[in-house]
Order: C-alpha cells, then structure tokens, then sequence
C-alpha cells in the first residue's frame, strides 16, 4: 500500500482564489492540514462558510474574503485586509477561473471573450502584482493553476478564450519567476487534466459538435486511471508540493496533473 507523502506548512499564510469549490476548496483544505492559515477568496461569501467551518473557522486565524479578481479596487481591498488581519503572506494559489463560452471563432461575443481573458488571465495578474509587497517580504511562492488546454492539449474545439487565457497564463508564470527571483519569490503552474469539479456546469456550449476532425478514442482518455478524470484533492497534493520547502527550488515550472491525458488526447 502506498504512503502519501505529507509536506507540511508551518504557521504559513497563503491565499486561495476560487476557494469555494473544485480545486480551490480542496486545496484550501490541504493547506489548513498541513498547518496553514488560509485566506479564503471567492466572489460568493455563502459558498465560503462551508469550507472555513470545515478547517476550524477564523477563529483559528483563517480569512473568509469576497472580490471579483478581475476588478482592481476589489483586490486592493484583499491585501489590504490581508496586511491589517495577518501582516504577512507566504503564499498565493491563483486558482480563481471560469471556462466561459466554448463556442466558434465567429459567434463568440468580444463581451464573451474578454469575460473569459479578464477573470482567468487579468485576475491572475492582478492577484499576482499586489501580492508582490507582501511576498517579497517573507520570500514566499505562488502557484498559478493553469490547464492542459492551450499548453499541451488543442483538441477541445470552441474553448480558444479559455485555451489562450491558460496559455498565458503559463507564459505569465515563467516571466514573473524569473523578474520575481532576485526577490526570493518562487512562481510555478499546475496544469490538470480532466478534473471531477463544478466548473462545466457554468460552461456554455455552442455549436461545437463538428469543429473538429472525427476521432475515435478508447473507452476513455485518460489512460493513467482506465478513463476515470482525476480528483481536486490530486491537484491540491502538487500546488502543496510546490508552495512547501519541498519545492524551495523549483520555479518557472509546470506539473501537469492528467494521468498523461495530454499526451494522448492533445
């Protein structure tokens, strides 16, 4: 029987965007695990409560904060609340993220496509960027939970917002890790596959049955499990990785987390 290796976490303080549900939810739990305070963030304070009574509530020093990552003076609002409740941050996971409207070049909405491009690539930035302050200070680590889509995988016709957005997202993570090292601040990406989470029910689909070429795969893609999608709490194992001393020296790098989906489906 396999051990599962435990990294642990300290007193550290980190952030999670999209904590409410899926991988940030999971991930946030992971985090309280190992010894984390967590700063919880999602744009639903409701679907918040569940998970911040799940890993002892703010009185054990969790935060349950509310904002739309891609709105500015919202995220201003984070820090600042970060800064005056704790004083420090070790740790931010950009998780927040949609996958907006899948749909053909021609009837996507330029309002659908930056809806997309803003909240999944501008709210990374700016998580990212204000951030900074607080990370330089501790030396902390950022991961920023990217996809398959747009880095190894191309064959979802119809999500191009949501594939470019991911791609970038990658590209954002190499560059800031190499402007951010003189600082001591680590940045990497996760990239999961196929993922047993919530985010398709708010995806919207449009014509995209005959996108692409026909191809018959086995029962099946993802050939790890025998066809079976991964869990968010097999995703949060690997941004826990990368955010503890485990990872002290890994940045500018991705962990794919698909079973070796892309490899076959890409």
């Amino acid at each position: 029987m396999k051990s599962k290796v435990v990294y642990t976490m300290g007193n550290a303080h980190v952030l999670v965007t999209g904590a409410g549900s899926g991988i940030g939810k999971s991930t946030a739990i992971a985090l309280a695990e190992a010894g984390a305070k967590v700063a919880l963030l999602s744009r639903s304070k409701d679907e918040l409560e569940e998970v911040v009574e799940k890993i002892g509530g703010i009185q054990s020093g969790h935060l349950v904060l509310t904002a739309d990552v891609s709105k500015e003076e919202e995220m201003e609002g984070v820090f600042l609340e970060i800064e005056s409740e704790w004083g420090t941050l070790d740790g931010v996971v950009a998780n927040a993220g949609v996958n907006g409207v899948w749909a053909p070049i021609h009837e996507i909405a330029t309002e659908e496509w930056k809806s997309t491009v803003d909240i999944n690539l501008t709210g990374t930035f700016l998580t990212v960027k204000l951030a900074l302050p607080l990370l330089k200070e501790s030396k902390g680590a950022v991961v920023i939970v990217s996809s398959v889509n747009g880095n190894r995988m191309f064959s979802n016709s119809g999500a191009t917002a949501y594939a470019c957005s991911k791609a970038a997202q990658v590209a954002f993570s190499r560059m800031t890790a190499l402007e951010f090292a003189t600082h001591g601040v680590r940045v990497n990406c996760v990239c999961p596959g196929a993922i047993t989470t919530k985010i398709d029910d708010s995806t919207e689909k449009r014509d995209t049955e005959d996108l692409h070429l026909p191809v018959e795969f086995p029962d099946g893609q993802v050939p790890l499990n025998d066809g079976e999608s991964g869990s968010p709490e097999q995703v949060a194992d690997s941004i826990l990785y990368l955010l503890s001393d485990a990872g002290s020296h890994v940045s500018g790098s991705e962990i794919y987390v698909d079973g070796a989906q892309s490899l076959f489906q890409g």
